[in-house]
């Protein structure tokens, strides 16, 4: 009991110390303390905020946006995002969604009051929360590639919903997704890609389902029946659909096509005309109507690669927006459109993300959920004052001046913005350079700290860079090493000049595709370093790169795909590779290797602690198609590993970099969203999580 007392009473000092961060409650359903977020520890945070370029399928608006500016944002592969400040910051809502391959999102006509959202995936069916996205629960419906999500406008009374699936047709729920039917006698079209409901269904029971190959069908008995309505329709493949708010009376449907731009019915969909001036593409992926459509006769497309268009003639002209040359997934406007003018785009491929205009359209600015392949992270040698750290990605460099917190491009110069490896000079505080590589163009100096680039590739024969490594000497040595890789060839590549001139240095290099380079931390007097090749395994110089081994005894896997010396290399030869078939570990140099676990990982990244000859600690980071994914760390020495992966919304690992002093703070590059970051446990509060713990008290 005294024990028990004394955990307390720290947990009273933990809460009575922790400023501004408050011991919280989740939702009413979900009573339970979260010390660990207390404690600002052990959980992942995304901090992409300036690194914008993503993948988002939905969108959808609270009905009460105008108070309370919420908005949520479905996305491939990351799961559902929330904003609560009208799109400036996002958190990821994915607890209890085991798909984050989202396709759909539904909001609730009531949901001001009632905090329900459904959301839709590809091949794991529909889930469903009732506290605005905190915790989700999979419906009766589970195993389904779900394209679109329709709630009835009386879902508050009548608990109806309908699911439009690829391959499934059309599924129907009216006791609020807890049990479905399908729903599909004359619908000759079972890939659906759009789904839209009378605003009056309560009366008409009329609904329309777009679909791939068979045009739009109609029902007007819920979905008990269907007819097919295309007369007039030149393509069957119907990626949107928008029906009037007045439809009851107007009887006006609008649907966009594969390659043949918006059709106009204003009888119930009996015939359709196309509506297409203006329009430059008629690839339409979206359809948003203005909620006073009647009197403003205002709507909205989203086009594949030329933006979003808009009309305000029912359709009759187009005109380009201010949102060009994007792939427009997802469109959604402000309740209260007439007034604040709001409305958002959900987009794809590069350049993606949210986008928000205030001004009907005219004018457009990034607002965040990107997808962001993060290839190669690193920190300023003065981490610690500065702050600074560099994101490798396909759209360039980005920096970060305050911890990760926020993100600017940093591309002036950089001809190829494939950023493959980064390397900091060891005196960047003084000397503020960097080198970066690309996928195609060879290797990039800064000497302002990123500002600028100029390209140094004199002598580099293969400009298809996968690796960088400076000299921990650098600053009197001015050596770098570079690696290169691709069906033509290449192999290492040697500077003495800082990347002026470069010279091959291949000799028993016998694999040419090098991943990746590491160089001892003793490199200026024991001129060792490391190379691990695509297929070849492992090589080691001890000359500087004049002559390499294979140093592969006891590697399974020839393939490496991360590599990593401990900080002690000097005094304890120790080194560890990831490979497809989890870790290896060495302790003599490399000369004999053994497996160290995770063998069903496929291991992409590595980062030793700075006090590993203390701590035995190392982190590895996964993909998850391999069996799991994400985050692990070992804290003795490799032996024994544990999953870290609490609030990480993307298991897709390739990068890791860990700050070399207290407060230690890990981030993760992923493959699709951006950069996380997790600051570790101190160890009073590990402690103390634990004694909780075993009071069943946390």
């Amino acid at each position: 009991m005294k024990r028990l007392w004394t955990a307390i009473t720290i947990l009273a000092l933990l809460v009575a110390g922790s400023g501004s961060r408050t011991l919280a409650r989740d939702n009413v359903e979900r009573e339970t303390w979260n010390v660990e977020r207390l404690a600002g520890d052990n959980v992942w945070t995304q901090c992409p905020k300036g690194m914008w370029e993503g993948y988002v399928r939905a969108l959808v608006l609270s009905p009460g946006y105008a108070s309370d500016h919420i908005i949520f944002a479905g996305t491939d592969g990351s799961g559902v995002f929330q904003s609560t400040d009208g799109g400036a910051c996002w958190s990821a809502m994915n607890t209890g969604l085991t798909n984050l391959n989202v396709r759909a999102l539904a909001l609730s006509p009531g949901y001001i009051s009632d905090r329900t959202i459904f959301a839709g995936t590809w091949g794991g069916g529909i889930f469903k929360s009732i506290n605005s996205g905190a915790f989700w629960s999979a419906t009766g419906l589970t195993n389904q590639k779900i394209q679109v999500v329709a709630l009835s406008p009386g879902y508050t009374t009548d608990l109806t919903l309908f699911a439009g699936t690829w391959g499934g047709g059309v599924f129907r729920s009216t006791d609020g997704g807890v049990s479905w039917s399908v729903v599909n006698t004359g619908l000759t079209a079972l890939d659906i890609w759009a789904l839209a409901l009378s605003p009056d269904y309560a009366n008409d029971r009329t609904l329309f389902a777009g679909t791939e190959g068979g045009g739009v069908f109609k029902s007007t008995d819920g979905g008990i029946s269907w007819s097919a309505v295309n007369v007039g329709l030149t393509s069957p493949s119907i990626f949107s659909l928008a029906l009037s708010p007045g439809y009851a009376t107007d009887h006006t449907i609008f649907a966009g096509t594969q390659w043949h731009g918006i059709f106009k019915s204003t009888d119930d969909g009996a015939s359709w005309n196309a509506v297409n001036t203006g329009l430059s593409n008629l690839v339409v992926r979206a359809l948003a109507l203005s909620p006073s459509y009647a009197i403003d006769r205002t709507l909205f497309a989203g086009t594949g690669y030329s933006g979003v268009f808009q009309s305000t003639d029912g359709g009759a002209s187009w005109s380009a927006t201010g949102l060009k040359d994007r792939w427009i997934e997802a469109l959604a406007l402000s309740p209260s459109y007439v007034s604040d003018h709001v409305l958002f785009a959900g987009t794809a491929v590069a350049g993606g993300g949210v986008f928000k205009s205030t001004d009907s359209g005219v004018s457009w600015k990034a607002v965040g959920l990107t997808h962001r392949d993060v290839q190669a992270l690193a920190f300023s040698p003065s981490y610690t004052t500065d702050s600074t750290i560099f994101a490798g990605t396909h759209a360039g460099v980005f920096q970060s001046t305050d911890g990760g917190a926020s993100w600017s491009t940093m591309n002036m110069g950089l001809t190829r913005l494939d950023v493959r490896a980064l390397a900091i000079s060891p005196g960047y505080a003084t000397d503020h350079t960097i080198f970066a590589g690309t996928g195609g163009n060879g290797v990039f100096k800064s000497t302002n700290g990123g500002a600028s680039w100029s390209a140094v590739n004199t002598g580099l024969t293969n400009l298809v860079v996968l690796a960088l490594a400076l000299s921990p000497g650098y600053a009197t040595d001015h050596i770098i090493f570079v690696g290169t890789g691709s069906e033509w060839g290449g192999g290492a590549f040697k500077s003495t000049d800082g990347g002026a001139s470069w010279s091959a240095v291949n000799t028993g290099l016998t694999n040419p595709c090098v991943m990746h380079l590491v160089l001892s931390p003793g490199y200026v007097s024991d001129h060792t370093l490391f190379a691990g090749t695509y297929g070849g395994g492992v090589f080691k110089s001890t000359d500087g790169g004049a002559s390499w081994s294979a140093v592969n005894a006891g590697l399974i896997n020839l393939s490496i795909r991360a590599l990593a010396l401990s900080p002690s290399y000097v005094t304890d030869r120790t080194l560890f590779v990831g490979t497809e078939y989890g870790i290896f570990r060495s302790t003599d140099g490399g000369a004999s290797w053994s497996n160290m676990g995770l063998t069903a990982l496929d291991v992409q990244a590595l980062a030793f602690s700075s006090s590993y000859a203390t701590d035995r600690t190392i982190f590895a980071g996964a993909w998850k198609w391999s069996g799991g994914g994400g985050v692990f760390q070992s804290t003795d020495g490799g032996a024994s590993w544990s999953a870290i992966n609490e609030g990480l919304g993307n298991l897709n690992i390739w990068s890791l970099a860990l700050t070399p002093t207290s407060p230690r703070t890990l981030f993760a590059g992923t493959y699709g969203s951006s950069v996380w970051q997790y600051t570790l446990t101190k160890p009073y509060q590990l402690w103390l999580l634990r004694l909780l713990k075993g009071y069943g008290m946390w």
